[in-house]
Protein backbone atom coordinates (compact mmCIF):
# COMPACT_ATOMS: atom_id res chain seq x y z
CA UNK A 1 0.00 0.00 0.00
CA UNK A 2 1.01 3.37 -1.01
CA UNK A 3 0.01 6.61 0.93
CA UNK A 4 0.11 9.71 -0.43
CA UNK A 5 0.34 12.75 1.26
CA UNK A 6 0.11 16.29 -0.25
CA UNK A 7 3.86 16.68 -0.26
CA UNK A 8 5.41 13.54 -1.28
CA UNK A 9 4.74 12.47 -5.06
CA UNK A 10 4.38 8.89 -5.56
CA UNK A 11 7.72 7.01 -6.23
CA UNK A 12 6.26 3.89 -7.52
CA UNK A 13 5.96 3.32 -11.08
CA UNK A 14 2.89 1.40 -11.10
CA UNK A 15 0.74 3.55 -8.76
CA UNK A 16 1.66 6.46 -11.19
CA UNK A 17 0.73 4.66 -14.71
CA UNK A 18 -2.97 3.82 -12.77
CA UNK A 19 -3.43 7.13 -12.00
CA UNK A 20 -2.28 8.65 -15.56
CA UNK A 21 -4.30 5.98 -17.04
CA UNK A 22 -7.46 7.20 -15.03
CA UNK A 23 -10.73 8.27 -16.68
CA UNK A 24 -13.28 8.23 -13.48
CA UNK A 25 -13.36 8.82 -10.13
CA UNK A 26 -15.73 7.85 -8.32
CA UNK A 27 -17.12 8.81 -4.45
CA UNK A 28 -19.03 6.53 -1.91
CA UNK A 29 -21.03 9.35 0.06
CA UNK A 30 -21.55 8.47 3.56
CA UNK A 31 -17.94 8.58 5.76
CA UNK A 32 -16.03 9.78 2.40
CA UNK A 33 -17.63 12.93 1.45
CA UNK A 34 -18.94 12.97 5.54
CA UNK A 35 -17.59 12.50 8.83
CA UNK A 36 -19.60 8.99 9.01
CA UNK A 37 -21.79 10.73 11.37
CA UNK A 38 -25.64 11.88 11.54
CA UNK A 39 -27.20 14.53 13.40
CA UNK A 40 -30.72 13.81 13.68
CA UNK A 41 -33.49 15.98 14.60
CA UNK A 42 -36.60 15.62 16.36
CA UNK A 43 -38.69 16.00 13.65
CA UNK A 44 -36.47 13.03 11.81
CA UNK A 45 -34.47 15.76 9.02
CA UNK A 46 -31.08 14.59 9.21
CA UNK A 47 -27.35 16.91 8.47
CA UNK A 48 -24.04 15.53 8.13
CA UNK A 49 -20.71 17.42 8.14
CA UNK A 50 -18.60 17.83 4.98
CA UNK A 51 -15.27 19.57 3.83
CA UNK A 52 -15.53 22.76 2.01
CA UNK A 53 -11.98 22.11 0.93
CA UNK A 54 -13.86 19.42 -1.18
CA UNK A 55 -14.99 21.64 -4.25
CA UNK A 56 -11.87 23.26 -5.35
CA UNK A 57 -9.90 19.76 -5.01
CA UNK A 58 -12.90 18.30 -7.72
CA UNK A 59 -12.42 20.93 -10.20
CA UNK A 60 -8.62 20.80 -9.94
CA UNK A 61 -8.68 16.68 -10.93
CA UNK A 62 -11.84 16.98 -13.29
CA UNK A 63 -8.96 19.69 -15.27
CA UNK A 64 -6.98 16.68 -16.05
CA UNK A 65 -9.35 14.83 -17.73
CA UNK A 66 -11.07 12.53 -14.44
CA UNK A 67 -14.79 12.64 -14.53
CA UNK A 68 -15.72 12.58 -10.63
CA UNK A 69 -19.10 11.26 -9.37
CA UNK A 70 -20.43 9.72 -5.93
CA UNK A 71 -22.64 6.23 -6.12
CA UNK A 72 -24.38 6.19 -2.66
CA UNK A 73 -25.90 3.01 -1.37
CA UNK A 74 -28.27 6.00 1.26
CA UNK A 75 -31.54 8.03 -0.37
CA UNK A 76 -30.93 11.15 1.13
CA UNK A 77 -31.17 14.54 0.35
CA UNK A 78 -28.58 15.95 1.41
CA UNK A 79 -26.25 13.80 -0.79
CA UNK A 80 -28.34 15.58 -4.28
CA UNK A 81 -27.55 18.82 -2.51
CA UNK A 82 -23.92 18.33 -1.88
CA UNK A 83 -23.70 17.03 -5.63
CA UNK A 84 -25.75 19.84 -7.26
CA UNK A 85 -23.16 22.26 -4.87
CA UNK A 86 -19.63 20.49 -6.24
CA UNK A 87 -21.35 19.83 -10.00
CA UNK A 88 -20.96 16.26 -10.16
CA UNK A 89 -23.70 13.68 -11.00
CA UNK A 90 -24.75 11.18 -8.09
CA UNK A 91 -26.45 7.97 -8.34
CA UNK A 92 -28.42 7.54 -4.82
CA UNK A 93 -30.33 3.89 -3.54
CA UNK A 94 -27.95 1.42 -5.17
CA UNK A 95 -27.56 -1.92 -2.83
CA UNK A 96 -25.29 -3.37 -4.88
CA UNK A 97 -22.36 -0.92 -6.11
CA UNK A 98 -20.44 -3.72 -8.71
CA UNK A 99 -22.94 -3.84 -11.14
CA UNK A 100 -23.98 0.14 -10.91
CA UNK A 101 -20.28 0.76 -11.51
CA UNK A 102 -20.34 -1.90 -14.51
CA UNK A 103 -23.33 0.87 -16.04
CA UNK A 104 -21.77 3.70 -15.53
CA UNK A 105 -18.74 2.37 -16.49
CA UNK A 106 -20.13 1.14 -19.81
CA UNK A 107 -22.23 4.36 -20.61
CA UNK A 108 -19.25 5.88 -20.48
CA UNK A 109 -16.99 3.14 -22.73
CA UNK A 110 -14.20 3.03 -19.51
CA UNK A 111 -12.72 -0.23 -18.45
CA UNK A 112 -12.46 -0.82 -14.92
CA UNK A 113 -8.80 -0.48 -14.74
CA UNK A 114 -9.07 2.96 -15.68
CA UNK A 115 -11.40 4.00 -12.59
CA UNK A 116 -10.71 4.91 -9.06
CA UNK A 117 -12.98 4.13 -6.24
CA UNK A 118 -13.14 6.01 -3.18
CA UNK A 119 -15.13 4.18 -0.18
CA UNK A 120 -14.73 2.98 3.74
CA UNK A 121 -17.17 0.39 4.22
CA UNK A 122 -17.94 -3.18 3.49
CA UNK A 123 -20.92 -2.34 0.79
CA UNK A 124 -17.82 -0.32 -0.89
CA UNK A 125 -15.51 -3.86 -1.37
CA UNK A 126 -16.67 -5.74 -4.58
CA UNK A 127 -15.96 -1.56 -6.20
CA UNK A 128 -12.97 -1.83 -4.45
CA UNK A 129 -11.61 -5.25 -5.87
CA UNK A 130 -12.71 -4.40 -9.21
CA UNK A 131 -11.23 -1.05 -10.26
CA UNK A 132 -7.61 0.02 -11.39
CA UNK A 133 -7.26 2.31 -8.28
CA UNK A 134 -8.87 1.02 -4.98
CA UNK A 135 -8.49 4.16 -2.36
CA UNK A 136 -9.81 3.70 1.36
CA UNK A 137 -10.47 6.84 3.95
CA UNK A 138 -8.06 6.71 6.65
CA UNK A 139 -10.80 6.06 9.52
CA UNK A 140 -12.56 3.37 6.57
CA UNK A 141 -13.59 0.07 8.54
CA UNK A 142 -10.70 -2.29 9.18
CA UNK A 143 -12.24 -5.06 6.84
CA UNK A 144 -11.55 -2.95 3.55
CA UNK A 145 -8.40 -1.54 4.48
CA UNK A 146 -6.28 -4.37 3.03
CA UNK A 147 -7.77 -3.74 -0.55
CA UNK A 148 -7.04 -0.27 -0.72
CA UNK A 149 -3.73 1.02 -2.67
CA UNK A 150 -3.99 4.25 -1.46
CA UNK A 151 -5.00 4.99 2.03
CA UNK A 152 -5.77 9.03 2.95
CA UNK A 153 -4.71 10.49 6.01
CA UNK A 154 -7.22 12.64 6.10
CA UNK A 155 -10.19 11.42 7.49
CA UNK A 156 -13.38 10.84 5.71
CA UNK A 157 -15.01 14.24 5.48
CA UNK A 158 -11.96 16.05 6.99
CA UNK A 159 -10.23 16.37 4.10
CA UNK A 160 -9.82 12.87 3.03
CA UNK A 161 -11.82 13.95 -0.66
CA UNK A 162 -9.52 17.06 -1.57
CA UNK A 163 -6.54 14.91 -0.68
CA UNK A 164 -7.60 12.31 -3.25
CA UNK A 165 -8.49 14.89 -5.50
CA UNK A 166 -4.80 16.83 -5.44
CA UNK A 167 -2.80 13.67 -5.01
CA UNK A 168 -3.73 12.39 -8.29
CA UNK A 169 -4.19 16.03 -10.15
CA UNK A 170 -0.28 16.57 -8.99
CA UNK A 171 0.69 13.59 -10.69
CA UNK A 172 -1.47 14.59 -14.17
CA UNK A 173 -0.03 17.97 -13.90
CA UNK A 174 3.34 16.66 -14.01
CA UNK A 175 5.10 15.84 -17.10
CA UNK A 176 5.68 12.08 -17.12
CA UNK A 177 9.37 10.86 -16.67
CA UNK A 178 11.44 10.18 -19.72
CA UNK A 179 13.61 7.44 -19.92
Amino acid sequence: MTVLTPVTPPSDPDLIARIRGLRLLVFDFDGVFTANTVHVFEDGREAVTCSRLDGYGLRRVTKTGIECMILSTEVNPVVAARAAKLKIQATQGVENKLPALKTLCAERNIGLEAVAYVGNDINDLDCLRAVGLPIVVRDGHPDVMEYARYVTQWLGGRGAVREVCDSLARVRETEPQSG
